[in-house]
């Protein structure tokens, strides 16, 4: 399932019989009471590195949220690591960065590492200090998404990719083997953002972690990414490999007239590839 110019690591080591780390069936999804999902049916295994994309007002946060079972179904099912997402409790194995996450108050007083630090902080552990497994634990996610030399600036002064990076760190400071970023990349400038997508493709290929991103830029999805979820009220989902015709499945959502130019040979250089609608 992985496409020759994908980064993603850690799905051939997982077993043939192992339960899907996602896996939803038939799935309708209601949001402000309006049907925004209908009939998703698709699955996410161990190590994939996973775009989901679509139009504005498409679902793509709608279908993360009933993932999560942050929204019921109103038919179908979603599981996390077999269990229905409604009832699943075993947190410390996902890590989630919501869509505003970033969109805080520039006068947080807390330094990056404290922020990051934050990550390993949970029900069972509040009011008991951070040992010295805990803060290496914090260094080691900083130091995945390059922000060590940062450590000591007050998060509220970062840049917008800065603060993506330290959002994603605390969301990785307790070694998830699921993490799903909504839109993290939205606002900032196209190197910043091929950075951020070449961040994610190492933790994903060195840790084995499976990620689920929500994205509106589509090069760097084919070009970086093992599968993709194309959603606009339907949901088409496929392997990237090399034979897959990406426009066709792009027209599924995003209509008969759009046209996605894909370079394949130029991924790694920069962006792979031009949309049109």
């Amino acid at each position: 399932m992985m496409a020759s110019t994908a980064t993603g690591g850690g799905k051939g080591a997982a077993s043939a019989t192992a339960l899907p780390v996602i896996d939803v069936r038939d799935a309708d999804i209601a949001r402000d009471g309006e049907l925004a999902i209908k009939g998703a049916t698709f699955t996410v295994e161990a190590g994939d590195y996973v775009g989901v994309v679509g139009p504005n007002g498409g679902g793509k946060t709608t279908l993360v949220l009933g993932i999560l079972g942050l929204l019921p179904l109103a038919r179908g099912e979603s599981r996390l690591f077999g269990t229905p997402s409604p009832r699943f409790t075993d947190w410390a194995r996902v890590g989630y960065v919501a869509q505003n996450a970033t969109a805080f108050d520039p006068g947080f007083p807390l330094s990056v590492r404290e922020l990051v630090a934050l990550g390993r902080v949970r029900r069972a552990t509040l009011g008991r200090r951070l040992g010295p497994e805990d803060w290496r634990e914090v260094d080691d996610a900083m130091a995945l998404m390059d922000i060590t030399s940062i450590g000591r600036r007050r998060a509220g002064s970062l840049s917008g990719g800065q603060k993506q990076r330290v959002f994603v760190a605390k969301a990785l400071v307790r070694k998830p083997e699921l993490l799903i970023l909504d839109e993290p990349a939205t606002g900032v400038d196209a190197e910043a953002q091929e950075r951020f997508y070449g961040l994610l493709a190492d933790v994903n290929a060195r840790r084995g972690t499976t990620v689920l991103m929500v994205s509106h830029d589509l090069a760097s999805v084919f070009c970086r990414m093992s599968k993709v979820i194309c959603v606009n009220r339907e949901v088409h989902a496929s392997p990237i490999t090399p034979e897959l015709d990406e426009g066709a499945l792009l027209r599924k959502v995003y209509g008969e007239h759009f046209t996605f130019v894909f370079h394949r040979h130029e991924c790694g250089i920069g962006h792979g590839g031009d949309a049109h609608g």
